[in-house]
């Protein structure tokens, strides 16, 4: 390749690099630590935080003009001069200069229009952070804290089972499928909640390990796990929520966090919570029209759903999900429901209110209908409740909560020692070849540089043994600049030139370094498609640093050598203390 072409793949290479590391340089970088938690929060949270902040901006902006016609805009309320100029040229007037906030509120037509905007605006940049998220390095459990369960499949319990209804030949195929059924149940329920990059592996024979970076809390886990908390139902507490209503319409922009949950837990009883009413429009669309205040207390959970199917109801032709409950089920709910005939029973599907029926008579058929959903959205919930109950029973055999503390000392553990170990390698390098070991000092920067990019790009996990494998990778990227540093020295001894020295000391070097790097590669790569957890993130690390150690070595180096022959003009190498 001559040295237009590869000064042209470098600028190319560290171009793209540059554009795959920018979303984890906004997030880690130049995102603060309350619009991280905003964007890592749900859609719905994100949306009332926008509304709740637009309405408290548009009042604080109609009580400045109220007592001050003449205020003038603040600096944060610039973008507002560009749209009322916008509202004005659309009203065909001449936009006021200067302009007062006064005369930026009268450009609106209403001030839905303005919340609106406004709202807007605090939406679209929660979401830009929130993609800045998705698609940057993301830490994993040893780096970010967080929790790990094992959970205990009870495939005797699955074997005995299936051999009441048919005959089995293979024992152990069975158990296999068992598994495989649990594994694909587990990761379907943990990924429809959200719960950020986990990982989920079987773990010898009928055990399954979870690692779930972030916060996580037990007891939602353990709802997700064994089946609980997708579906459930929960007696109404009528004069609670009448109470809680009434200090929310005194108290909208405070009652609850940018998570969801209540500021003041004290609005409540104690044995109560608070969850959005939902009903569904004529587009299929969840609108909430408001909160019920539910006891705690679960009535019946999902696991005593035995079968589920969409139907319609008679009068609306709406779609509904019927579903049947096993004989546990049907007793517990007709004993609950023939004690409170006339009261409120809301049912919840994934922590959303979707439906709060009057309680008419007992119901102890085993047979249920719940309505207020869209079509595709009874279907998903169909889906949902034929595995409420798995086939294969789980129980959590082991729990164990990382505190973010250690993370962050793991972290500053692990950025010291790649800080330290490239220090004392640079300084190394410096002393022992001199001017060369400045190419050397480039290519680790810029090889650590490749490496982050393309973990960004590919929205991997960054863990210990990740970082393991950089520091190695440091090592190896050394170890190619030295062979090829000592190539060029053999060279000069011979009495030949620089460019002559340069030229033939890469070309002897070229398949040492290799051949060394692909069977590094080769091991680096069965290790990744057969290792599992740290060993697949040191592999995956490795296998990255291979390849960006061969760039920076064959490439960058080399050029840099040209540079200071052809550019500058320099017709000795400074590589050892012994040569000139």
């Amino acid at each position: 390749m001559s040295k237009r072409g590869r000064l042209v793949l470098i600028l190319a290479v560290l171009a793209v690099c540059f554009l795959f590391l920018w979303p984890t340089l906004q997030w880690y970088a130049n995102t603060p630590k309350d619009q991280q938690a905003l964007a890592l929060s749900s859609l719905e949270n994100i949306k009332d935080y926008s509304s709740h902040k637009a309405s408290s901006d548009v009042k604080a902006m109609k009580a400045a003009v109220k007592e001050d016609k003449s205020t003038p805009l603040a600096e944060n309320q610039k973008w507002l001069e560009k749209a009322a100029k916008k509202n004005y040229k659309d009203m065909e007037q001449a936009a006021p200069s200067p302009m007062t906030l006064y005369d930026a509120l009268a450009s609106f037509s209403s001030q839905e229009e303005l919340v609106e905007l406004i709202e807007k605006r605090y939406r679209d940049e929660i979401l830009k952070n929130k993609k800045y998220y998705q698609n940057s390095v993301k830490l994993g459990l040893d780096l970010s804290g967080g929790m790990n369960v094992i959970v205990k499949a009870d495939l005797d319990s699955v074997v005995k089972a299936q051999k009441d209804n048919i005959v089995v030949a293979d024992e152990q195929t069975l158990r296999q499928a068992a598994m495989q059924q649990a594994l694909e149940t587990l990761t379907g329920r943990i990924d429809r909640f959200g719960l950020s990059s986990p990982t989920i592996r079987q773990q010898g024979e009928d055990r399954i390990y979870i690692e779930l970076p972030g916060s996580a809390e037990t007891d939602q886990i353990n709802s997700i796990i064994q089946g609980r908390g997708i579906l459930n139902f929960r007696l109404v507490d009528n004069d609670a929520t009448q109470a809680f209503n009434s200090y929310f319409m005194q108290h909208p922009d405070n009652t609850f966090d940018s998570r969801g949950r209540l500021i003041d837990a004290t609005v409540i009883p104690d044995d109560c919570e608070v969850f959005g009413y939902y009903t569904t429009d004529e587009y299929g669309l969840d609108q909430r029209t408001g909160y019920l205040v539910v006891k705690k207390d679960i009535i019946l959970d999902g696991k005593h759903i035995k079968s589920a199917r969409v139907g319609t109801e008679e009068l609306t032709n709406r779609p509904s999900v019927n579903f049947t409950l096993d004989g546990e089920g049907t007793t517990i709910f007709g004993e609950f429901t023939s004690a409170n005939v006339g009261k409120n029973l809301a049912i919840l599907s994934d922590n959303r209110i979707k439906s709060n029926a009057t309680i008419q008579n007992a119901i102890t058929g085993g047979q249920v209908a719940i309505t207020g959903f869209g079509q595709e959205e009874a279907r998903n919930l169909e889906k949902v409740l034929q595995t409420a109950w798995l086939d294969v029973p789980l129980t959590v055999e082991s729990q164990q909560v990382i505190g973010a503390s250690l993370g962050d000392q793991a972290i500053r553990q692990g950025l010291m020692a790649i800080a330290v170990g490239l220090a004392l390698i640079m300084i190394f390098m410096l002393v022992w070849y001199k001017g060369a070991g400045i190419n050397a000092c480039v290519a680790q920067v810029l090889n650590l540089y490749i490496m982050f990019s393309i973990l960004s790009a590919f929205n991997l996990t960054i863990t210990l043994p990740t970082i393991a494998g950089m520091i190695l990778t440091i090592g190896m990227a050394v170890d190619a600049n030295v062979i090829i540093f000592e190539r060029i020295k053999e060279e000069r001894r011979l009495g030949k030139d620089r460019a002559a020295s340069v030229a033939v000391g890469f070309d002897n070097a070229f398949w040492a370094i290799m051949d060394s790097n692909i069977t590094t590669f080769i091991a680096a790569f069965f290790m990744s498609q057969l290792g599992t957890g740290s060993i697949q993130g040191f592999a995956v690390s490795l296998a990255i640093g291979v390849v960006s150690t061969v760039f920076t070595a064959l490439v960058v180096s080399r050029l840099m050598f040209d540079f200071g022959t052809q550019a500058l003009h320099r017709e000795n190498i400074s590589i050892s203390w012994r040569l000139k």
